[in-house]
């Protein structure tokens, strides 16, 4: 452990013949990913791909634990504050987008512009996209979108995602009930896959049943080519998570901090964007607007970011449990012997 420590900068990042590499550092909130993204990024003269959907938005920054302004200076970071907060990336754009950058940072003509891509963000969902590829899904329908917003507002998201379970209950366990984007996209598959599904049996004269979002994933997918990918997943003891969690918020929520806290930042958007700002509906920002709302008092908004963060990281260890070929690390990304054992995984493999 204590020579791969001391490891020298790589000079030359691959061999020759061999596909460039892409290191994927992988686990739930909190788990340190982040530094060691940072960290295998000065070994390994790498930049960083933003993987995590609400850090893409502009303006969003306590809430999201972004890199610090010494730490973007210091490594290069893309698909990070790249988003107006009153737009939407879907998966599949992501997927588009970061493709492209990683073609760009270890694809160069140049030997000495080559970097090594690191991908680094608990967003299961956009890696499966990167990595895997998206199902060739349906048209969006404003005009459905509009009405499953309207119902959205009128009878909360809780209602959405029970008609998301009638349609697809294993899309329903994979995106939770407050993600309204992401459930109304599903709600919208379902039924404009059984719209067309329809009007084919009409055509040919047979009936066949509806797809489901699940089994459209299926069908159709493309995944990365020309890069060989090398998995790091994060996986502290749990108890210890839900502490680093716990204390994270509380640094997040403190009022006394110069920016206000996560409750300044709230008030400062939402004086600026209205309550349509998608990222104000995710993680802690969602906590502090009901803060601001009078809904509930400090304490109670920051014991409810903590059990909302603590319920985000239980699913986030399912869902990238799934991943295949995972060199999972039992601790969190800052300690020095999980560097030491992640830069001797990547050099492994350069």
């Amino acid at each position: 452990m204590e020579r791969a420590l001391k490891l020298p900068k790589s000079s030359n990042l691959e061999k020759p013949g061999r596909e460039p590499l892409v290191v994927v550092v992988l686990g739930p909130t909190a788990s340190g990913k982040t530094a060691l993204a940072l960290e295998i990024a000065r070994r390994f003269r790498g930049e960083i791909v933003n993987c995590d959907s609400v850090a893409m938005y502009r303006e969003f920054e306590i809430g999201t634990a972004k890199p610090t302004a010494a730490e973007r200076a210091e490594v290069p970071h893309h698909l990070l504050d790249c988003v107006d907060p009153l737009a939407d990336v879907s998966a599949g754009e992501y997927a588009r987008q970061a493709r492209q950058v990683l073609r760009e940072i270890a694809l160069s003509e140049d030997e000495q512009q080559k970097r090594l891509p690191i991908v680094s963000g608990g967003t299961g969902l956009y890696l499966r996209a990167l990595l895997e590829g998206l199902f060739p899904g349906p048209q969006r329908s404003e005009d459905l979108r509009r009405k499953l917003r309207a119902r959205a507002e009128k009878r909360g998201s809780e209602y959405l995602h029970r008609i998301l379970r009638r349609f697809d209950a294993r899309a329903a366990d994979r995106i939770h009930a407050n993600d309204i984007p992401k459930v109304i996209r599903a709600i919208e598959v379902c039924m404009t896959s059984r719209r067309a599904l329809l009007q084919t049996s009409l055509q040919s004269s047979r009936m066949t049943s509806r797809l489901t979002m699940t089994e459209l994933w299926q069908q159709g997918r493309e995944p990365l080519r020309g890069f060989r990918i090398l998995r790091l997943g994060l996986n502290p003891e749990r108890e210890a998570l839900y502490a680093h969690i716990n204390q994270r918020a509380v640094k997040m929520f403190d009022g006394g901090r110069v920016d206000g806290g996560l409750i300044g930042e709230t008030e400062r958007l939402l004086a600026k964007y209205g309550g349509t700002a998608r990222p104000l509906s995710s993680l802690g920002y969602k906590q502090a607007l009901q803060f601001l709302r009078g809904e509930l008092d400090r304490g109670s908004a920051l014991a409810a970011a903590q059990q909302a963060h603590r319920n985000y990281a239980k699913r986030q260890i399912t869902w990238f449990r799934r991943e295949p070929d995972v060199h999972w690390l039992a601790g969190f990304g800052d300690d020095e012997a999980i560097q030491a054992e992640s830069i001797a995984l990547v050099e492994r493999e350069i």
